[in-house]
């Protein structure tokens, strides 16, 4: 049980972040995002007062240090007029979540998430069209009500055939759109739904939804990713200006790469993989306590043919050895079932997370070798008592 919790809970655990990473390494390894703030990716909940304790401090330091000043239209827009490295720019906001997406038969779940781009929005996030056509610059300027459908939101709408939906009118809350294009199904995970979309230009989320306090966000992708270190660089040297920095004033703004995304997830699993650990080597030491009680009421049982051994001119190493082994063989007998069974449940869990087949091989001959140690440890006592009884005693015991 000790060692299927390990396995189990671990597997479990990596499967959650195969599944994290899919979802915020949307970007490609040669694309950067310029956010008004930091991406906080939170495990758990600190409640209510440790909420209010960091809402605080947070605040504090925006104060401090100036950040917290959204990115608005104007400077998002001014960054993709002077930005002058060989790169794609793109810049996109959110218009909301929880929409409803109805045709006038069918309509989706309240959980479509609405965004607004440009023309490089999907490309900049790794889309690709499967029917229909990008936006074009007319539309994205005039803010018109077309929109491009993800592949479940189109999935939902016309199951029969999504190539369908073009040139459709469709509502999002309510409000009339046009379908220009339907998205391919890029994969998703158990943590956001990348099919789950309408994409609109960012002008007609301009127009249609209060966006004073929504910050937009700026994508840049070069063509080859030794140019990632100079375009970051050379984003700074453009945005700082927009920004009204002083040369002595710190960035007010964030750069999110995926590698950056891909290690803040994995710095936060850190933390639940040791507490898993930890819990797990405890059932490992109560089972080696168990491990020592059998052997010890073997011995007593046994007690008998401990003596015959020795009058049969076994010596006290003989028995010694015998029950070392047997408690290994125990332990060992407990690993290959609790190894097993950990991986399948932890598999379980994995296919609900939507991630591929996960197999810990450090772990596992780890954990044959942890249980080889506790099988060692339990039956040395043990061992010791049965090659110390006298064999006279032992013939004569019932």
């Amino acid at each position: 049980m000790g060692i299927c919790a390990l396995i189990w809970f671990l597997t479990a655990l990596k499967a959650a972040s195969y599944s994290l990473n899919s979802t915020f390494s949307t970007m490609g390894s040669n694309a950067f995002n310029i956010r008004f703030k930091e991406r906080k990716i939170r495990m758990g909940n600190g409640g209510p007062q440790n909420d209010a304790k960091a809402t605080k401090k947070s605040n504090l330091k925006e104060k401090k240090s100036n950040i917290g000043k959204i990115i608005t239209y104007e400077q998002a827009k001014a960054f993709k007029e002077r930005y002058n490295f060989p790169a794609k720019v793109g810049i996109a906001v959110r218009g909301g979540g929880g929409m409803v997406v109805n045709n006038e038969r069918k309509k989706t779940n309240p959980d479509i998430n609405v965004l607004g781009g440009d023309e490089n929005y999907l490309e900049l996030n790794g889309y690709s069209i499967a029917f229909g056509r990008n936006f074009t610059l007319p539309e994205i300027e005039a803010g018109r009500n077309v929109c491009v459908l993800g592949s479940s939101v189109a999935g939902k709408l016309y199951p029969d055939n999504v190539e369908k939906a073009i040139d459709k009118i469709i509502r999002v809350d309510h409000i009339p759109y046009r379908v220009i294009a339907v998205l391919k199904d890029k994969g998703s995970s158990s943590f956001f739904n990348t099919g789950k979309i309408v994409l609109t230009p960012y002008n007609n989320i301009r127009r249609l939804y209060a966006t004073n306090n929504s910050s937009f966000s700026i994508g840049v992708m070069v063509a080859e990713l030794k140019q990632m270190e100079a375009a970051v660089g050379e984003a700074k040297g453009t945005f700082r200006p927009i920004r009204k920095l002083d040369i002595k004033e710190e960035d007010n703004f964030f750069i999110d790469k995926s590698d950056s995304i891909a290690q803040s997830l994995e710095n936060n699993l850190g933390f639940l993989e040791k507490g898993i650990i930890g819990v797990a080597l405890i059932t490992l030491l109560a089972s080696s306590i168990g491990l020592m009680n059998i052997m010890l009421v073997a011995v007593t049982e046994r007690t008998k043919e401990i003596g015959l051994i020795k009058a049969l001119g076994g010596t006290s190493k003989d028995v010694r050895n015998q029950f070392v082994a047997e408690s290994i063989i125990i332990s060992l007998m407990g690993a290959f079932w609790g190894i097993l069974i950990g991986i399948i449940l932890g598999n379980v869990i994995g296919m609900l997370l939507k991630s591929g087949l996960v197999l810990l091989w450090g772990w596992i001959f780890g954990g044959i070798l942890v249980c080889t140690v506790v099988g060692l440890a339990a039956g040395l006592y043990p061992a010791y008592k049965a090659s110390k009884l006298d064999p006279i005693e032992a013939l004569r015991y019932e």
